[in-house]
Formats: C-alpha cells, sequence, structure tokens
C-alpha cells in the first residue's frame, strides 16, 4: 500500500503544481501522452503478463457494475437522492485509464494487468453509448462508437501486444520497455493532477456544493466496489481477477462524464458544476478509499 502511496501523491501534487503555471500544459501534453505513451506502457505491461480466459469475465463483470448501476439508480428512493443524471452517471464511471492502471501497476501481480485493461475496454464502451442516454441528450451513433474504440489506448496497447507476444523479441521488449512504461503512468497521474489543478481554478469553492453530491461520492468510492467484491465473492473469482475489477470499480469519477455533461449543451451548467465537483471529490478522497479497498483485499479477505 505503500507503494501505492508513493506513486500517486507525488505525481498529482508535481500536476497540480506545473498546472498553476502552464495552464496550456494539459492540452498539449494530453494527445501526445495518449496516442504513443499510454499504449506503449500498456504493451510492456501485457507482455509481462499472461493472456488469460478471465480477460472475458472482467469485460463481463464490467458491464454487469454499470448495468447495475443504472438499474439501482433508476429506483425512486435513489433518484430522489442523486436527482441530477450527470451525477448518477459519475456513480458508475471510474477513472479506469488514468487512475485504475496506475493502481494495478503499484498494487496488482502482472497477470492481473490483462483483467485491468478489459474491464477498462468495457467500461469506456459504456460510457460513451449509455452515457448520452442517462443525460438525456441524442444517443452516440455507432460510427462515433467504433471511433472512441480505436481511440481508446487501452485497444491499442491490446493490439499490439497481441502481435508482439507471437514474436521472440516478446521477453525482450518487455524489459526494454518496463522503466519507459513506468515514466508514462506517472505522467498520466500528473496529468489527473493537471485538470484537478484546472477545475480548482476555474469552479468557485461553492460550485461543489450540488445536491446529491455527497451521496454520489460515496456509491462511487464505496458502494459500487462494494458491490463487485460481494458479486465476485459469490462467483469464486480468482484472487487476481477480484482483486483487478474491484479496484477497477473504485476508481474515482472519470473526467468524461464532465466532458458529456458540457456536451449536452444549453441549460447544462448547474450540471456541469456538479459534475466537476464529483470529479474533483471523488478523486480527493480516493487517495484515502483505494488503499483502504487494498487494504482489505490484502488482509483480512486475502485467500
Amino acid at each position: 500500500m505503500l507503494g501505492l502511496v508513493v506513486e500517486l501523491v507525488p505525481a498529482l501534487a508535481l500536476g497540480l503544481l506545473l498546472v498553476g503555471r502552464f495552464p496550456g500544459l494539459p492540452a498539449r501534453l494530453a494527445p501526445p501522452l495518449i496516442s504513443w505513451g499510454i499504449p506503449i506502457s500498456l504493451v510492456a505491461l501485457l507482455l509481462r503478463s499472461e493472456f488469460q480466459a478471465g480477460l472475458l469475465t472482467a469485460g463481463l463483470m464490467a458491464a454487469t457494475a454499470s448495468g447495475l448501476g443504472l438499474l439501482l439508480l433508476r429506483l425512486p428512493p435513489l433518484r430522489r437522492r442523486i436527482p441530477d443524471g450527470s451525477l448518477r452517471l459519475g456513480c458508475i464511471v471510474g477513472n479506469t485509464s488514468y487512475w485504475g492502471l496506475p493502481v494495478a501497476l503499484a498494487l496488482l501481480p502482472p497477470t492481473a494487468i490483462g483483467f485491468t485493461i478489459a474491464f477498462d475496454l468495457v467500461a469506456t464502451l459504456i460510457t460513451w453509448s449509455l452515457g448520452p442516454l442517462l443525460l438525456q441528450t441524442r444517443t452516440t451513433s455507432g460510427r462515433r462508437l467504433l471511433r472512441i474504440l480505436a481511440g481508446s489506448p487501452a485497444l491499442r496497447g491490446l493490439l499490439v501486444a497481441l502481435i508482439l507476444q507471437q514474436t521472440p523479441w516478446s521477453g525482450t521488449l518487455a524489459v526494454w520497455l518496463r522503466w519507459p512504461a513506468r515514466a508514462v503512468i506517472l505522467v498520466a497521474l500528473a496529468l489527473v493532477g493537471m485538470r484537478l489543478g484546472l477545475t480548482l481554478r476555474q469552479r468557485a469553492p461553492g460550485d461543489h456544493a450540488a445536491r446529491g453530491l455527497e451521496a454520489a461520492v460515496m456509491g462511487k468510492l464505496l458502494v459500487l466496489p462494494l458491490v463487485m467484491l460481494l458479486l465476485a465473492s459469490l462467483l469464486r473469482l480468482p484472487t487476481p481477477l477480484r482483486d483487478a475489477v474491484v479496484l477497477q470499480s473504485a476508481a474515482p469519477t472519470a473526467v468524461s462524464v464532465l466532458l458529456l455533461t458540457e456536451a449536452a449543451g444549453a441549460g447544462r451548467a448547474a450540471a456541469a458544476q456538479g459534475a466537476a465537483g464529483l470529479v474533483l471529490w471523488s478523486t480527493v478522497l480516493a487517495l484515502v478509499s483505494v488503499p483502504l479497498w487494498w487494504w482489505l483485499l490484502s488482509g483480512p479477505l486475502a485467500s
């Protein structure tokens, strides 16, 4: 757990410091990081792991997490508790790429990295397909979904790793790419810190007090991973697979929720403020909740 704190806190803090002096840095850094950095990092991680049948199970667990979340949030008591669609979406959409992957790298064995990536791919598809529906905007077209998936760093890394895995140089490449892969993950975390810094600068402190924000934060960081833990236990999933899906479910709300909310058009200013608050506070509190989940998985629940 100390390794997680050592990886997360300095990188996030560095991002917060840098964005104050270079506010345009996130916009410049994100495109090459997504296009090249994250895929290279994932290739290195996947070459060290094994491609297993559990990848399908991890993807199905991601779909289950989203499906159960959407069904539960449609219940009248929960709809009254979290009235805004953007906050309900934020309860089920986690930052599985820029947060979940670094957490997996710091805590999980190489054999669990593939499960993390499978979870991320399915979660990305569900986010961009069901997200607009929950926000009551026009649905995302099939062509747009394909473009989103084609641009996914997880999918790029997975495809390249599958090809390289069949070559005699896979082991050598895994060794060469080990440290560049870690550097990329730290830069990704710093980018999360930069985006948080921008959110703090652009939103007044009172803007975060949206109705239902506290319940949404609790649902994302506590309820959703708890449901995944109970389901994984009932299904008797292997420990690496269980740990991967629970930690991915415990990731804070993704920035994509804010992007989808802002893309919904006029009249969504208050919702965008609530989504920004959810992204901010879930990320800050995840610095405490995620280590606690890992302590539970590796301590009392260790098999």
